[in-house]
């Protein structure tokens, strides 16, 4: 299995010392002075002052953010100076993930990574925890506004790439023609407009091949519960529909039980890499070979580099050197290449086999 303990886990001993996870906002942060540099038999970016870190997620309830939570906690024990982890779920309102934005900023916090789902909405709680002196990082999906301005650094990943990477698989496996129907998270997030963009760009020479449902994609809010009546509604509505691009398979796969009710089979799907997913792909293909699956890295790891810049730059470590963190094909049902799917029954169906956690970590992370 590809991806699972690339990365060793902190010991139960040094996580239960050096990590308080909180919900919400409660708990104090605590700052204590150092002298900077890099701490011996530390990582490069662990600097020697001990600080506080949080990890302010905008929404937390889905595998892929348990996973994140997680990742980010094993990166953050590897340095012996965060003395204290925290972590905030917005639930998915933006006010409720701005509050809890400055609320860490208001006890004293050192650094922050920023899971900003709702994008430019969440800027100004970003911006005003950056301006009292936070190391704020976020990640992923952009909120606007520019490094060393409204916060220290912004990690990217191109997502107009990994949509790239999608349409051009389902151009091959559709023959150039057909119906799709895109799924995204929150409206306006910065990450599903992008892999839009990237598939209209391959698109535009497909002309046979046809967006349905809403542009650039169905919200899903990235809840599993959501994309359930999503897809449902799609398949009432649209008689053919020959694939679907999603950047949350998980929450997919949860939606099956929808294609029976409406006496359809699952068509192509472009998404990124969950367990159940492909063990669901390995039990049905032969009775439903229209059922071709292509994933990209589902990337939870990449909250490690951004809790890298955090730390480094709030501790005195050194800072890494790149924002931007690469997209890759993680499977492909039809070349195998670098894998087909992979489908591991040790472990929960909503593992994330990309994940850098270890299989035990990655257990434990999902409960």
């Amino acid at each position: 299995m590809r991806g699972i303990g690339r990365h060793r886990s902190a010991s139960a001993a040094l996580l239960a010392a050096a990590i308080a996870v909180v919900a919400g906002c409660g708990g104090g942060g605590s700052s204590s002075s150092g002298g900077g540099g890099s701490l011996a038999g530390a990582p490069t970016w662990c600097g020697s002052k001990s600080i506080t870190l949080a990890l302010a997620d905008g929404f937390g309830d889905n595998n892929w953010r348990r996973i994140t939570k997680a990742e980010a906690q094993d990166e953050a024990a590897k340095c012996p100076s965060v003395s204290k982890f925290l972590y905030t779920d917005g639930q998915g309102n933006t006010q409720k993930a701005i509050s809890d934005i400055q609320g860490l900023a208001a006890q004293g916090v050192n650094a922050t990574v920023v899971f900003p789902d709702a994008g430019p909405a969440v800027l100004p709680g970003i911006r005003s925890a950056y301006r009292q002196g936070l190391v704020v990082v976020p990640y992923r999906v952009f909120p606007g506004g520019r490094d060393g301005v409204d916060y220290s650094y912004y990690i990217s990943t191109d997502f107009k790439q990994a949509g790239v990477l999608w349409a051009k698989w389902m151009a091959q496996v559709l023959h150039g023609k057909g119906n799709i129907a895109n799924l995204g998270g929150p409206p306006a997030n910065s990450q599903s407009q992008a892999e839009y963009d990237g598939m209209q760009s391959v698109f535009k020479d497909y002309p046979d091949i046809h967006f349905v449902g809403q542009t650039p994609y169905n919200v899903t809010n990235w809840d599993p519960s959501l994309t359930q009546s999503v897809v449902a509604g799609l398949l009432a509505k649209y008689p053919q529909i020959d694939g679907f691009t999603t950047d949350f398979g998980a929450a997919l796969v949860s939606s099956f039980g929808a294609f029976q009710q409406a006496h359809r089979q699952v068509p192509a799907v472009a998404t990124e890499d969950a367990n159940q997913l492909s063990c669901t792909w390995a039990t049905m293909h032969a009775s439903d070979p229209g059922f071709q699956l292509f994933t990209v890295d589902s990337q939870t790891w990449m909250v490690r580099t951004a809790v890298e810049f955090a730390v480094a730059k709030a501790s005195g470590g050194q800072v890494p050197r790149s924002t931007s963190v690469p997209q890759a094909v993680f499977e492909d049902s039809v070349t195998s290449n670098p894998r087909g799917p992979e489908c591991n029954q040790s472990l929960p169906p909503d593992a994330l086999l990309s994940s850098r956690l270890s299989t035990s970590a990655l257990k434990a992370a999902l409960g």
